[in-house]
């Protein structure tokens, strides 16, 4: 069996029926959470597991609903199960995750940065890591936010999981090209889109694209568009997928 992907949650930052945009990340026994969102707490603990489950965890910006349920994490791991997690993050987003995010509610103490709560192990974009057997990672920066570095994530060079990003239909063709045979995109339903790909925007990729493309982080809305995305698929919360 190859790498398993289950969405924690596949909603967007306001999403309230299907949580923030959360994976875990199985293949060979080893469990890496691909970011944590404020909603990742509950919805983790509603799938059964705990923090003290996962082996490591892969953040992608710095946005809340991506990385705004850290801070419990980090909580429960030292002060709960008595150890430190592990975290890969783009070396690049590294001092904005502690300075802006987490340092004013984590910091006590002795307790003042965050090698303190995590294991953090520096990815850089463009270059590929082996985080486990069966678990490849390649980031790759793309547009979200103006001046916020933000990275999509290349897994086992063969499928791409948009993280949040606007629409790069050259991107998306060119990693097809190389070999790309699943693609979880994120997708704004409401149109016009500014800072995520439209699902406007993503009806215009090739029909041999949109058969590899699974649609994330849609709002609370999603049913209306069932049967309207063209070729594509939307991503179904906690069920398990092979890619």
């Amino acid at each position: 069996m190859g790498m398993i992907i289950q969405m924690v949650g596949t909603g967007n930052a306001f999403a309230k029926k299907y949580d923030n945009n959360n994976a875990l990340i199985e293949a060979g026994g080893y469990r890496l959470l691909l970011d944590c969102g404020i909603t990742l707490p509950k919805a983790l603990h509603q799938t059964g597991l705990t923090f003290n489950d996962l082996d490591a965890i892969l953040i992608s910006h710095i946005h809340g609903d991506h990385v705004g349920g850290l801070e419990e994490l980090a909580f429960q791991m030292l002060f709960k199960y008595g150890r430190k997690p592990t975290l890969y993050i783009v070396d690049r987003i590294i001092e904005p995750l502690w300075e802006q995010t987490l340092r004013g509610g984590l910091t006590q103490g002795p307790l003042q940065t965050l090698d303190d709560f995590f294991e953090v192990r520096k990815l850089q974009a463009g270059q590929e890591t082996q985080i486990a057997p069966g678990i490849s990672v390649l980031p790759i920066e793309t547009k979200h936010i103006v001046n916020k570095k933000s990275y999509s994530f290349l897994f086992n060079r063969n499928f791409f999981y948009s993280a949040d990003m606007r629409f790069d239909g050259e991107l998306l063709q060119r990693l097809v090209d190389e070999g790309v045979e699943t693609i979880y995109h994120d997708c704004q339903l409401e149109i016009p889109a500014v800072v995520h790909a439209g699902i406007d925007e993503l009806m215009t990729l090739p029909s041999g694209i949109q058969q590899k493309t699974w649609l994330m982080h849609y709002g609370d809305t999603m049913e209306q568009f069932v049967g309207k995305t063209g070729e594509m698929r939307f991503v179904e919360q906690l069920k398990r997928y092979e890619v």
